[in-house]
């Protein structure tokens, strides 16, 4: 006989989160659950029914693609011009570190004889 409520822990189990994952997902009030007290309970068929509305479709990198290159290319813009500009601008503004002296320590000071710097 299966049991028809399940502990935090057993469904931590069955669906292989964190217990600490469940815990935010019962405080934001995303998971259907029971409260007993402090006591947590889930039923398995509600679980399965709210992990079935966390499905997300497979992302289609080509489809997407295609499509906001097509925007581009409606509006006769060279993407190629753009991309160039882009890096020229950033390499401008500083995106390259100035090249140091090995060692990267500058202008060490010396000690003199009366042990002040």
């Amino acid at each position: 006989m299966e049991k028809e409520f399940l502990s935090i822990k057993e469904v931590s189990e069955y669906l292989g989160l964190k217990e600490s994952t469940l815990y935010h997902h019962v405080e934001n009030g995303d998971i259907p659950h029971y409260r007993i007290g402090r006591l947590i309970r889930f039923r398995k068929q509600e679980v399965d029914k709210w992990m079935g509305g966390n499905k997300k479709g497979e992302i289609n990198l080509s489809k997407i693609a295609s499509k906001m290159l097509g925007k581009v290319s409606n509006q006769n813009v060279n993407v190629h011009s753009i991309v160039k500009k882009a890096i020229a601008e950033t390499k401008k503004n500083g995106y390259t570190l100035p090249q140091e002296k090995p060692g990267g320590i500058k202008g060490l000071r010396k000690e003199v004889k009366h042990g002040s710097i």
